[in-house]
This record gives structure tokens, C-alpha cells and sequence, in this order.
């Protein structure tokens, strides 16, 4: 089972809110806006497979994060409204394709059902060579990262996966490098999910782009889209409130 991060009490009469991190992120990244948006529903931030305190698992694909989402949602109750950011918007959909009556309502944050280029291994090869017994605390970690990851945002998201005690990383790097394809890949997946779903993304983001809509219509035929407009693709930690407020305001205006 997935590490879990529980904020606030179970509500019989309102589904939980599984939240999904992105590559390289943990359940902890998530606690203000997971803090925030439980003070009208439980809310669920696990660490995802091979990253925080979750198990380090083989394979790193869709499917088997999509079946760590179901086993997480049937322990707590059978159905969830979903959001997933980035490699956690596909684990998102992936769970809402295959395991439909798991999830009620899907919130997918900067990130659309196909196959990216980009690569995101540089930062795994960043990671490793900082030297881990010349660090004290996060700051000495972000400055050997400044060397060649010039930007603050990501040595800061970045080395909150750093267990400066233990002197470890806590992302499995090697299972991560191997399955990169898997991670910028999205699994060949028949059918659709047909609950209402949006997609949030960030402005100044070309994760999303208006190519990509005939996909997610085909699989979510009740596809919303939304942005905001000062973000980029890290939309919940360049604009909270913002992320916080389309959140609550899906959710509140599609409710049973």
C-alpha cells in the first residue's frame, strides 16, 4: 500500500480527495492546498510508487500506479474525486480509463493523455551528483544543485525528497531512469471515462495545447478546460490559491 498523508475526518455523505503528485514530488508537497481544501471533504495525499516513503516497485508504468490509486480508494471507502499533476494527471487518468467505478469526479492538472518528447533524466543525473555526505540541510543540497538546475522552484521541490539525515534521496532513481519512456508515454487504453473531468492548466504551459483536445474528448467526453493564467506547468505551487480555488469550485459546482 501506498505511504498516505490524511488531512482532515472521513465525511459519509462526501467521496475523499485522492490527490496525485507528479514525477520527482511527494505526498508533502501537496499539505498547504491539501490542508485548505479539507475542510469540506477528506483529502488523500499518498506518495506515489518508487517516490517519498511509498514502496520502490517494478514496473514504473500507468497501470500499476492506476492499480496503487484503486487499492488506496477501496481502503478508503471505494470511490474518490481524483486530482492528478503531471506523471500523476496520467496515474489520474489511467485510473478513471481503467478502473471507472473508483472514480467520481477528475480534476487533471497540466497534462494531456498522450506521449512528450521532453525528458526529464537531467535532473536524475543532477540529483546523483550532489554529494550527499557534504550535506547538512536542504540549503547545502540546493546549492550543489544550483550548478546545473539554475532554477530555485525546482531545487527547492526537488530536495524536499531528501532525507538530509539518512543522507538518501527519497525517489528510487534508478527504477525512475529506467521507465522514463513509461513516464512520457500514455498506455493504449479502449473506452472512456464518462464523470465530469477538467482540465486545469497553467497559462504559461505548453503541456496542454489546443492539438491535444480531440484525444481528451475521445476519452473524457465530458472534458471542461480551465487555466490560469500566471502559472506554467507547477500551477499548484506558482499559483495556490488560484489551484485552489478552480479545485473547490469544480467540485462545488458539479456535486450530486
Amino acid at each position: 500500500m501506498l505511504n498516505l498523508i490524511t488531512h482532515g475526518p472521513a465525511r459519509p455523505d462526501t467521496p475523499p480527495l485522492l490527490i496525485a503528485h507528479g514525477l520527482y514530488g511527494s505526498g508533502r508537497n501537496w499539505g498547504v492546498i491539501a490542508r485548505r481544501l479539507s475542510d469540506e471533504r477528506q483529502v488523500l495525499a499518498p506518495d506515489m510508487r518508487n517516490h517519498g516513503d511509498s514502496p520502490w516497485a517494478a514496473p514504473h508504468d500507468y497501470p500499476s500506479m492506476a492499480a496503487d490509486l484503486a487499492a488506496l480508494i477501496d481502503a478508503h471507502g471505494g470511490r474518490a474525486d481524483v486530482v492528478g499533476h503531471s506523471m500523476g494527471g496520467k496515474a489520474a487518468m489511467t485510473l478513471a480509463l481503467t478502473h471507472p467505478d473508483r472514480v467520481n469526479r477528475l480534476i487533471v492538472a497540466d497534462i494531456a493523455p498522450v506521449t512528450y518528447t521532453h525528458d526529464q533524466s537531467q535532473f536524475i543525473k543532477a540529483m546523483r551528483a550532489v554529494d550527499l555526505s557534504r550535506v547538512e540541510k536542504r540549503a547545502d543540497a540546493m546549492a550543489q544543485l544550483a550548478e546545473t538546475v539554475p532554477d530555485t522552484t525546482l531545487q527547492s521541490f526537488f530536495t524536499q525528497s531528501l532525507d538530509t539525515r539518512e543522507k538518501r534521496w527519497r525517489l528510487n532513481l534508478d527504477q525512475l531512469e529506467q521507465d522514463m519512456g513509461n513516464v512520457l508515454g500514455f498506455p493504449d487504453i479502449s473506452g472512456s471515462f464518462t464523470g465530469p473531468t477538467l482540465f486545469l492548466s497553467g497559462g504559461q504551459s505548453d503541456y496542454v495545447t489546443p492539438e491535444h483536445r480531440p484525444k481528451i474528448r475521445d476519452l473524457f467526453p465530458k472534458a471542461r478546460f480551465a487555466k490560469l493564467p500566471r502559472a506554467g506547468h507547477w500551477l499548484h505551487a506558482e499559483d495556490p490559491r488560484a489551484f485552489e480555488a478552480s479545485v473547490r469550485a469544480f467540485l462545488n459546482a458539479t456535486a450530486e
